[in-house]
C-alpha cells in the first residue's frame, strides 16, 4: 500500500531572488489541492503525515566547506529517514512529496540503515556537483546524487556514518540533457547513465529495463523523480528549467515501468509559486497518478 508522506523542504535550494525563499516547499499541498491525494486514496493509498523542515536561512555568506542550511538540512534528513523507516516497517511503500532534491539524503540514510539498495535517479540534471569538481558547492539540491554516492563533504555524504547511502554501481541516472557539465564524470562513476535524448531515441522501455538491471540490488531500489526532467514547454514551474526535456507521457511511462519494482519514490522541485493557476500542478497530478498506479 502507498503511504503518502509530505516533506516540504526547500533547504537545499538557492533563493530565487534576494530576500525570498524557494517555493517548492508548497508543492505537497498544491498537489493535494490539484487532486493527487484523492486519486491515490481511491486506489487505497494512506496519508503518512508530514515532516516539516527547519527555518530557511540564506547563510551562504558564511558558508565555507558547508552547504546552505546545512545544520537544518541534516536534521531534517534524519527525521525524514526515521519516518521512511517507520513506513517501511509497517509494510507500506513511501511516496515522499517534496520539497527539493536534498530529500535524497534522508531517503538514502533510511535505506542504508537496513540494507543495500539501488537508486534510479530521474532528473533533468545529473546533480553531480561536488567539492572534487567545483568550487561552487553550496546548494545540495544540485549536488544530491554526488552526496548520495559518497562524493561530497562528510557532513552530508556520511550522516551518522552511513555513507555512501547507495553503491554507485547500483545507481542508474535517466534524463539529463546532453550538455550537462558532469555527464562524462557520471558515465564513469555510475552503473548506468541514460540522457533524455537516448530515452527518446531508444524508447522508454529500453531505458527502464537498463535502469532496473543496474539498480535492482539485494534489497531493491529507490526511485527519485525531479520534475525538471520534463521539458519546460510542459513544466516550467521548477528551479532550473532546461530545454530538450521529456514529454509528460514519456515520464509517466518511465514511472509505470519502474514503480512496480521500487521500495519507495520521492518527487521533487515542483514550485507552486511559478504556477499561480495550478495548471502544472494538475499536469503533474496526472503524470504521477497514472505513472505510479503500479507502486506498492
Amino acid at each position: 500500500m502507498i503511504a503518502v508522506l509530505a516533506a516540504p523542504t526547500n533547504l537545499g535550494l538557492r533563493p530565487p531572488q534576494p530576500g525570498s525563499v524557494p517555493g517548492c516547499a508548497k508543492a505537497p499541498e498544491a498537489l493535494r489541492e490539484a487532486g493527487l491525494h484523492a486519486r491515490l486514496a481511491s486506489s487505497g493509498a494512506i496519508d503518512a503525515g508530514v515532516v516539516l523542515p527547519g527555518r530557511y536561512l540564506d547563510d551562504a555568506a558564511s558558508a565555507t566547506g558547508r552547504v546552505r542550511n546545512q545544520d537544518a538540512l541534516v536534521e531534517h534528513s534524519r527525521r525524514v529517514a526515521d519516518r521512511i523507516t517507520g513506513v517501511l516497517a509497517e509494510g507500506h511503500v513511501p511516496l515522499v512529496l517534496g520539497g527539493d532534491c536534498s530529500l535524497l539524503i534522508g531517503a538514502g540514510l533510511a535505506l542504508a540503515r537496513s540494507g543495500s539498495y539501488g537508486l534510479v535517479h530521474l532528473d533533468g540534471h545529473t546533480d553531480f556537483r561536488h567539492p572534487g569538481n567545483s568550487d561552487d558547492c553550496l546548494n545540495l539540491a544540485g549536488e544530491d546524487l554526488a552526496a548520495a554516492v559518497g562524493r561530497h563533504w562528510p557532513a552530508v555524504a556520511d550522516v551518522d556514518g552511513q555513507g555512501p547511502y547507495f553503491d554507485p554501481r547500483h545507481v542508474a541516472h535517466i534524463g539529463c540533457r546532453d550538455d550537462d557539465e558532469h555527464l562524462t564524470e557520471v558515465r564513469h562513476a555510475l552503473g548506468a547513465v541514460i540522457p533524455g535524448s537516448l530515452v527518446r531515441a531508444d524508447g522508454v522501455e529500453r531505458a527502464a529495463r537498463r535502469a532496473r538491471e543496474v539498480a535492482d540490488s539485494a534489497s531493491g531500489y529507490w526511485l527519485h523523480l525531479d520534475v525538471d526532467i520534463l521539458d519546460p514547454a510542459h513544466m516550467p514551474a521548477v528551479d532550473s528549467p532546461a530545454p530538450a526535456g521529456l514529454r509528460p507521457e514519456e515520464v509517466s511511462a518511465l514511472l509505470a515501468a519502474l514503480a512496480p519494482g521500487a521500495v519507495g519514490v520521492q518527487v521533487t522541485v515542483f514550485d507552486p509559486d511559478l504556477d499561480p493557476e495550478q495548471r502544472y500542478a494538475r499536469l503533474l497530478t496526472e503524470v504521477l497518478a497514472t505513472g505510479l498506479a503500479g507502486l506498492g
